[in-house]
């Protein structure tokens, strides 16, 4: 099995971390493709498109070589990304579906964005020293205390293939404007959640439980990086889900 992972808002490949690895070890029956969208990582030279739309359709044509049928991992607004995509995807072009700590325009807009994180929000977008904006993003999406070394590492990425201001909010615009038809994607999809999420609500994960009778699964403290904070949780739930 194929499997496509994207990543949220002005995160690329490089900050899954060693959490494709670990998948591959667990799963090597199936092979993991970690899929840029428009404007970041190798594509952080082009414009991203203001639309959830527009950059699901990029991501479409970047794994046109990918045989089909495949599945989809995404977090944050990776999971926009996905859950747009599983709409309006052929009948059995995607197999399975997981989306982490995403949201919608089914849940209100607190939700989506917790009232805690905006001040923080800003004082992240005043910040002109690169480390210290890297930590601070860190601090906010992880509850753990992230050691020095993976503040260096994404001090690194965004050095190497930055994320320009017009990018972020193109992304941000594409984000707050995304609200899924009415219509079921799929009979079955697994929604992974943070209780302990600063940033979205899992509330927001609720929502598409209740509308499409998905799975849910909540994480009693991990914050909204959930990749950061228990990759080993997201593989058990993955694996139990899949051997249901």
């Amino acid at each position: 099995m194929d499997w496509i992972l994207l990543r949220g808002l002005t995160r690329e490949q490089a900050h899954w971390g060693e959490f494709p690895q670990r998948l591959q070890l667990v799963f090597p029956e199936h092979r993991f493709h970690l899929v840029d969208l428009p404007g970041t990582g190798v594509h952080f030279r082009e414009s991203s498109p203001d639309t959830i739309v527009g950059i699901r359709e990029a991501v479409r044509r970047q794994i046109a070589h990918i045989p089909k049928p495949f599945s989809v991992m995404a977090l944050s607004m990776g999971g926009m990304v996905a859950l747009d995509w599983a709409q309006h995807a052929p009948e059995g072009e995607i197999q399975h579906l997981v989306l982490i700590n995403t949201s919608s325009g089914f849940s209100p807009f607190w939700q989506r964005l917790r009232p805690g994180a905006w001040p923080k929000l800003v004082r992240l977008l005043a910040r002109r020293e690169l480390f210290d904006r890297e930590r601070d993003l860190l601090r906010l999406t992880s509850n753990r205390v992230p050691p020095l070394e993976l503040v260096k590492q994404w001090y690194r990425i965004q050095r190497q293939r930055p994320v320009g201001f017009r990018n972020a909010g193109r992304q941000i615009a594409a984000a707050a404007r995304f609200k899924p038809t009415s219509k079921r994607p799929m009979p079955e999809a697994l929604l992974l959640a943070s209780m302990g999420d600063r940033l979205v609500h899992w509330k927001c994960s609720a929502a598409l439980e209740q509308r499409w009778q998905w799975t849910l699964k909540l994480h009693p403290d991990a914050g909204h990086d959930l990749i950061i904070d228990d990759p080993d949780w997201i593989i058990r739930q993955l694996m139990a889900w899949l051997s249901r």
